[in-house]
């Protein structure tokens, strides 16, 4: 049967209302294959790419459960019987204003808990009872170890972002969480792709689940033209001012490799004239934030990022997509050019290639079945370094960028984590530190970036 709307997925009368409020008529895909089991109780892995809906395939029906079930008559303080897990703050924030919309009016309530501020407020809000918690890994380990918070009633549990979240290194954190939750829980995990250590970690999780899966993992979306600048390394900064200093550049998105590289390009940005601010781990949880909110609301017109923003944001009008550099995974140039294009708009992704950058081009043409069109009408364009493309040879990939990103403090860049032994900080506040240290606890060690997300 073809869904034409939402009231075909049996949603109680108060979603629907909010709903259509804010303009949710037909279900996307992904809603379409996810509601109806997840309605049912089903365990569900969902696996589609950012952009596609997840949020409220998975949101709509938990709240829906959550009311019939009469929870705001069942809460007590600390104990929540939702918890949504996710890998970052920015995803977090995110995904508690969908629940805090469609929750209205049910009379339902939600905490968010995240690293990078505060946690008495969080604590306090948790105090008084909620029935849907959305959190970070590290800032909820923390705040059980506390025992601020009990994850005994945990009825429904969703990981969203599930393969960044194991990228970022979180995995044991996960498994340790998924512990102190009941077994006889519902679970919802979505993921954008399906790495080996995602399927791992579904055995342990998931209960004979239903597989959905809407478009196939790392094709990019056809509405997004893609091109190719070849430009030696020490022209890319002036190129990248010209680029967006074009009246086409409405909106746009900067991704860099590291977050000391993103404080640089913001600055020359700004020599330049134009106005920009920067998005990364090291940054404070405010800051973050009201870049993030400048951006969203057209105050700021460019955004410089690692790639901490290549997922889960979901900002609209987004012209450009400029790949300052090459992410080494492939899966992460998807995740990073599909910041535009979105809600049926068209879009427009700009990746600048150095020598040493030829092998990731060639990973990521293979990775996604095209070939990427050269664009060689700029004044940077680099011949040589075209012509060694063309040749065929296919270098290492990128073996020295790593090496610039592990010397140079720089994110994961879309693939695995540096490890990183100060772990403790988990992305909150010093003085909220673990004083035993990270790692002997079963904490993981994550990455600086990792931990900052958190």
């Amino acid at each position: 049967m073809t869904v034409q709307d939402f009231a075909t997925l049996g949603l109680a009368d108060a979603l629907l209302r909010t709903a259509a409020t804010c303009g949710y008529t037909t279900p996307t895909p992904i809603q379409i294959g996810a509601i109806p089991p997840l309605m049912a109780g089903r365990d569900l892995l969902g696996l589609a790419q950012t952009g596609t809906g997840k949020t409220a395939a998975f949101t709509l029906p938990m709240l829906h459960r959550l009311a019939a079930a009469g929870a705001r008559d069942k809460r007590i303080p600390k104990a929540p019987q939702a918890l949504i897990l996710t890998p970052t703050r920015e995803l977090a924030v995110q995904i508690a204003g969908v629940v805090e919309t469609f929750s209205r009016g049910l009379g339902l309530r939600h905490a968010l808990v995240h690293g990078g501020v505060s946690a008495r407020p969080q604590v306090v809000t948790l105090q008084r009872g909620v029935d849907v918690l959305i959190a970070t890994p590290g800032r909820l380990l923390d705040l059980l170890e506390q025992r601020a918070v009990f994850l005994d009633r945990v009825c429904y549990f969703v990981l969203d972002e599930a393969d960044r979240m194991l990228d970022l290194g979180f995995v044991r954190d996960v498994k340790r969480i998924a512990a102190l939750v009941p077994k006889d829980r519902q679970t919802a995990l979505f993921s954008a792709t399906m790495p080996q250590s995602i399927v791992e970690l579904t055995e342990g999780l998931l209960r004979n689940p239903e597989r959905i899966q809407i478009t196939p993992t790392s094709t990019p979306i056809e509405r997004i033209r893609q091109s190719v600048m070849f430009v030696a390394r020490n022209n890319k900064r002036p190129l990248l001012s010209r680029l967006l200093g074009a009246p086409e550049v409405s909106r746009a998105i900067v991704f860099v490799r590291t977050k000391h590289g993103v404080d640089r390009v913001v600055d020359a940005l700004k020599r330049d004239g134009l106005q920009a601010e920067g998005l990364h781990g090291n940054k404070s949880q405010g800051a973050r934030q009201t870049a993030l909110d400048g951006f969203k609301r057209g105050r700021l017109p460019i955004l410089v990022a690692t790639d901490i923003a290549a997922r889960g944001i979901d900002v609209q009008e987004i012209s450009h997509v400029i790949n300052l550099d090459l992410p080494d995974v492939p899966e992460t140039y998807v995740h990073r050019i599909g910041r535009t294009a979105r809600a049926g708009a068209e879009g427009i992704a700009v990746s600048f290639c150095e020598t040493e950058e030829i092998g990731n081009l060639m990973a990521i043409e293979t990775a996604t079945r095209r070939s990427i069109d050269v664009d060689q009408k700029h004044d940077f364009h680099d011949a040589g370094i075209e012509a060694e493309y063309r040749s065929g040879r296919r270098p290492p990939v990128a073996a020295s960028q790593r090496a610039r990103r592990n010397n140079g403090n720089g994110n994961n860049g879309g693939g695995r984590p540096k490890q990183d032994a100060n772990a403790r900080s988990a992305g909150r506040p010093q003085n909220q530190g673990r004083r035993n240290g990270g790692g002997g606890n079963g904490r993981p060690r994550r990455s600086s970036e990792a931990r900052q997300s958190a």
